[in-house]
């Protein structure tokens, strides 16, 4: 039997058309003939084990026994994936030739090579690499097999960015748990190399908005008239020359009010002349239609959607609706093959979204883009409609939002380019430079299916065209005034901005071969896990929501403060990709690799470790009533309390309100020793035999002594 296994249920159905005109459906494979069956994995199968399988002492979080390094890596099934699991373990079985179709990438090496490994397949395993499901393209790829073992490398890479993953996130999530946990803060502070640079990156947004000092500057403008049209005014802006750049800002600002008011005063009722002038008409190509980053960005702008309800809607168009093509693709581009396609999705846009295609859209059902081509699809082609059709009405209003969106970028390809109208004039009047620039829209082309829909398209009256002066015109200059302003601070993150950040994240980077390998990959995180990147960190408390606008929590904060600054830095993911790489070249091995990691490991735990280790003992008079440790006043959500000293390994508490209610409400004094039974603070109170000490614990603790002299009677004890 030759058994082919795919990385999904969507690409097992593409290979078993392309093999079968009638396949065979059976409990989690597809059989398309005597001899053939067709099988998938979904997503991983496999994950690795916990600490704990490989030793039960790492089943407790206990800073002596980081870092945690297994000797001999092991996985287990998922439990949510294990009937899949035991189909293809029963498939393998009986399989005499086998075909690896996972995606053509790292992780599509290692989720399929893995699974074979666990089943103990035979070798001579065959692979396919297969990007398009367009069926005349699935074809030519199931024709093209070579032998698997061709790309061990890439499982390797793939192998090693996930072990290090769990090194990176096992090790330095337990430390600065426990280093926080000293300081008595609760709940875990989980580590990721890609989730704690997000974290840092609004952590380091919100600091600049915290620390923002607005400052004021000074902008001249004039309102200059052609010496031939005296009517046709436009306006230009002082460009202050060198004599004042000590009174500029890093952005060009002029900080001070008086250069601009003198500048102002000469050039009042002045003529001047062009310096320089160009005009141009630029026409703007289409976008390309959109991967998953690109429609959750635009999303996010036009609909104020998060980027999971983005994903969300997008699966489910894929997946119940079939209305639109695999959507967590990173990729812009669409194999040339479905060209002649594009008659059916037009009609299938049509039939689905009728208000969209009107007024003569699309333009040119001919007229191609450079969308199309076969050298710029990688996994996956762009997210674009299929020739399925429905209603919008049968769809939710996010699934509605979404088809609309890759709609009208896909439609976009067949319209023609959008023409702008730029200019700009170069003057000097009085000495001083002056620039005037224009710009417009000659034609709207593509723009017209644009979502948003620019704001003079409404309300505002599309700016004035500069009048067309050649250099050595004659100018004057009808009025100038001098407007104060003040600079602004950051703005928050939004959803739309992270996820550009995330897939930008070299602007971020210092180092300039870092910036170069960020650019050269898919920045931080992939378009796959970004949307559950960010979602992470909401669920685990460190980011929360304030209309649109993204921040840190006070737990997100107290994270990034206490990490190593390298832990908080999109630089270390640009480091490993660049490792991976070289891995995946075979000009290196897993092994430096991770043993590089461990000392990396070591020197990042090093901060937390010695930062959670009990401080001295304070003589706070408060001991503890599980192990007699002396207690420190912490706080935490419902107030002040006091925690035994070596927490987390004790975790002894009392109400700091145990002892204050006792002497303060009484009027009574609080011993200089504590209670001998328990060690709690001994308070002084009256009876009716005269005064006494009782234990602050009462009646918890029923311990009491006789007052001598003012001080409690240590050899009077009762309890």
């Amino acid at each position: 039997m030759r058994l082919y296994i795919a990385e999904k249920p969507s690409l097992a159905r593409a290979i078993a058309s392309a093999l079968s005109n009638r396949p065979e459906r059976g409990q989690g494979y597809l059989k398309c003939g005597e001899n053939i069956v067709v099988s998938w994995c979904i997503g991983h199968l496999l994950e690795p084990v916990e600490p704990a399988h490989y030793n039960p002492q790492w089943q407790r979080w206990r800073l002596d026994t980081l870092p945690i390094i297994p000797d001999n890596w092991e996985r287990q099934p998922r439990a949510d994936v294990r009937d899949q699991l035991g189909v293809l373990e029963k498939l393998i079985r009986h399989a005499t030739d086998i075909v690896h179709a996972g995606d053509p990438d790292r992780e599509g090496q290692l989720l399929v090579d893995e699974v074979l490994e666990w089943c103990g397949s035979p070798a001579g395993v065959r692979r396919v690499l297969i990007n398009d499901l367009n069926p005349e393209a699935v074809r030519k790829s199931l024709e093209a097999e070579t032998a698997n073992r061709r790309f061990q490398p890439l499982k390797a890479s793939a192998e090693a960015r996930q072990r290090a993953d769990w090194l990176y996130g096992i090790n330095l999530s337990r430390a600065y748990t426990l280093y926080h946990q000293r300081k008595g803060q609760e709940g875990v502070f989980s580590v990721g190399r890609v989730q704690t640079p997000v974290l840092g990156l609004v952590v380091q947004r919100d600091r600049s908005i915290r620390d923002f000092e607005p400052r004021p500057y000074f902008q001249l403008d004039a309102v200059l008239a052609p010496g031939t049209e005296p009517d046709h005014l436009f306006r230009a802006r002082w460009q202050p020359g060198e004599d004042v750049a000590h009174k500029l800002d890093e952005n060009g600002r002029l900080l001070e009010k008086g250069p601009a008011e003198q500048v102002r005063d000469r050039i009042q009722g002045q003529t001047g002349e062009v310096v320089d002038a160009s005009f141009r008409e630029r026409a703007e190509a289409p976008p390309l239609p959109l991967s998953l980053s690109v429609l959750q960005i635009t999303a996010a702008r036009r609909h104020g959607m998060g980027a999971e309800q983005v994903l969300k809607a997008a699966q489910s168009l894929y997946e119940t609706h079939q209305l639109i093509t695999y959507p967590r693709s990173d990729c812009r581009y669409l194999p040339e093959g479905h060209w002649s396609d594009r008659h059916e999705v037009v009609a299938a846009i049509a039939a689905t979204h009728p208000e969209l295609v009107e007024g003569g859209v699309p333009e040119d059902i001919a007229r191609r883009s450079k969308a199309w081509s076969d050298h710029e699809v990688g996994a996956h082609h762009a997210i674009v409609p299929t020739q399925r059709h429905s209603s919008l009405r049968k769809l939710s209003k996010d699934e509605a939002a979404v088809y609309d969106l890759v709609a009208r970028f896909y439609l976009m390809q067949f319209e023609s380019d959008a023409l702008h109208r730029e200019g700009q004039l170069d003057c000097r009047i009085g000495g001083e430079a002056f620039k005037a620039r224009e710009t417009g829209i000659i034609s709207e082309g593509w723009k017209r299916l644009e979502p948003v829909r620019r704001r003079s398209d409404h309300s505002e009256k599309a700016p004035t065209p500069l009048p067309r002066l050649e250099p050595g015109a004659q100018v004057s200059c009808h009025e100038a005034r001098c407007l104060e302003k003040t600079t602004q601070p950051p703005t928050p993150f939004t959803d739309a901005t992270l996820l550009s950040a995330m897939t930008g994240i070299a602007r971020f980077v210092q180092d300039a071969d870092l910036r170069r390998t960020l650019r050269e990959t898919d920045g931080l995180g992939t378009e796959a896990t970004r949307a559950a990147i960010i979602q992470t960190l909401f669920n685990r408390g460190f980011l929360l929501r304030e209309k649109r606008a993204i921040h840190a929590t006070d737990k997100g904060w107290a994270l990034i403060e206490g990490l190593p600054e390298s832990a908080t830095t999109p630089d270390r993911t640009a480091i490993w990709e660049s490792q991976l790489e070289r891995i995946r070249q075979g000009d290196s091995d897993p092994e430096s690799f991770l043993e590089q990691l461990t000392t990396d490991i070591r020197t990042l735990l090093d901060p937390a470790i010695a930062g959670a280790r009990p401080a001295p003992a304070e003589h706070t008079g408060v001991h503890c009533p599980r192990c007699r440790a002396p207690m420190r006043k912490r706080s935490g959500k419902f107030g002040d309390f006091w925690s035994c000293s070596r927490f987390p390994e004790c975790r002894g508490s009392r109400a700091v309100e145990a002892e204050d209610d006792s002497s303060a409400g009484d009027g009574m004094d609080q011993a200089p020793v504590p209670c001998p039974y328990c060690f709690a603070p001994l308070v002084k109170r009256s009876g009716p035999k005269g005064p006494f000490w009782g234990c602050s614990r009462y009646p918890a603790c029923r311990t009491t002594l006789s007052d001598q002299d003012g001080r409690p009677d240590t050899n009077s004890l009762k309890t």
